[in-house]
């Protein structure tokens, strides 16, 4: 049984191929953390990280030399590209015309509005969605003088200032919005006040999280809490780590919540006494394997025959052993012994059989 959440409805943009908003899934999104000149290992990554599950991406251009390395990662990428955009409004509107299929502004970086309001234009000619990054960490002069401090209150002033004026101004509505803080407590506050305000789609995430078991606490934290209250149309779970683990654990977000669904779900007892084997060698063996599969499947590491087709009968196939002897059950039942160095390799046998017979249960992005 998962919660039941009731989203709210937000206007639909379009960032490429992606629709983001009103009934659409939650997409999952990242950042490349390599050099974007590099065409090569930006590529790489990007395709590691659409394996993983990702769905947007976005790169960083802090130079002439990266924005013309946009032309051949936007005609090569397998999903759209966003180009992460500060201080220098040309360089996004020639990452534009390479190809990008969204920008990510943060108006606390830009002095020049004139700069800006030519950038905007130049998205509307393209259709190119525009994100409005809010960030506590850099919000305007004049918001920060109004308000002393960075508050949810003055970071939903900046956005929504900005939202009406884009809308206002240049009659574009292919916007959406973030509002991020390092506290968790003010983004998920700020998020609120804004969805309260505006019905534009919110991309959502804490910043500067930290590494992977601080940042994705932080992050889980306030994903789950807006997430539960409907809001969020799509998230980056922000690590100091490898990009690829924060789309893996954005979608164990999105899984316990009951929201979507891409790998394995898979349970596994903490040990105790009674574990006659090497549990968390096979459990990490299990994890990575689950990695590669895109599949609707729950699968059970056990760590002893005690408890483990018992506890886990509500799994898909499990497994547990000890004393050089292996076990698989499906749905609660034994149906294999074998020698426990072979218990792996006839596992990973037993669901690939069983998604033969259940191919309903594979997934495909």
């Amino acid at each position: 049984m998962f919660p039941k959440i009731k989203r709210k409805k937000t206007k639909v943009v379009k960032v490429g191929s992606v629709l983001i908003g009103g009934e659409n899934p939650i997409r999952v999104q990242s950042m490349t953390n390599t050099d974007t000149r590099d065409v090569k290992a930006t590529l790489e990554q990007i395709y590691k990280l659409h394996y993983a599950g990702c769905e947007i991406i976005r790169v960083t251009i802090p130079d002439e030399k990266a924005v013309s390395a946009l032309k051949e990662i936007t005609k090569k990428s397998p999903m759209p590209v966003i180009a992460d955009l500060h201080f220098v409004t040309s360089l996004g509107e020639k990452a534009v015309k390479a190809g990008i299929a969204g920008i990510r502004i943060n108006p606390g970086t830009f002095k020049n509005l004139k700069n800006l309001d030519r950038l905007i234009e130049v998205c509307k000619d393209y259709g190119v969605c525009i994100r409005i990054g809010i960030n506590a960490g850099s919000l305007e002069t004049k918001i920060l003088k109004k308000y002393k401090t960075p508050t949810p209150s003055a970071m939903v002033e900046s956005a929504i200032n900005w939202v009406n004026y884009i809308v206002e101004k240049f009659d574009y509505q292919n916007i959406k919005v973030s509002l991020k803080s390092s506290n968790w407590w003010d983004t998920v506050k700020a998020y609120e006040l804004f969805s309260k305000k505006s019905d534009f789609p919110l991309h959502i995430g804490v910043t500067e999280a930290g590494g992977l078991i601080p940042g994705t606490i932080k992050n889980t934290m306030a994903i789950t809490y807006l997430l539960l209250k409907g809001i969020g149309d799509t998230l980056r779970v922000s690590l100091t780590a490898d990009p690829v683990e924060e789309v893996y654990v954005a979608y164990e977000i999105l899984r316990n919540l009951g929201l979507r669904t891409l790998h394995p779900d898979i349970i596994a007892c903490p040990m105790c006494g009674r574990c006659e084997i090497d549990l968390m060698k096979l459990y990490r063996e299990v994890e990575n394997w689950a990695k590669n599969v895109k599949a609707n499947l729950r699968l059970a590491v056990m760590g002893c025959i005690v408890n483990g087709p018992g506890e886990a009968k509500h799994a898909d196939l499990g497994i547990t052993g000890g004393k050089g002897v292996g076990i698989i059950f499906r749905e609660g039942k034994i149906i294999k012994k074998v020698p426990e160095d072979q218990l792996l390799n006839e596992f990973f046998k037993e669901i690939e059989t069983f998604l033969k017979e259940h191919p309903e249960r594979l997934i495909n992005l």
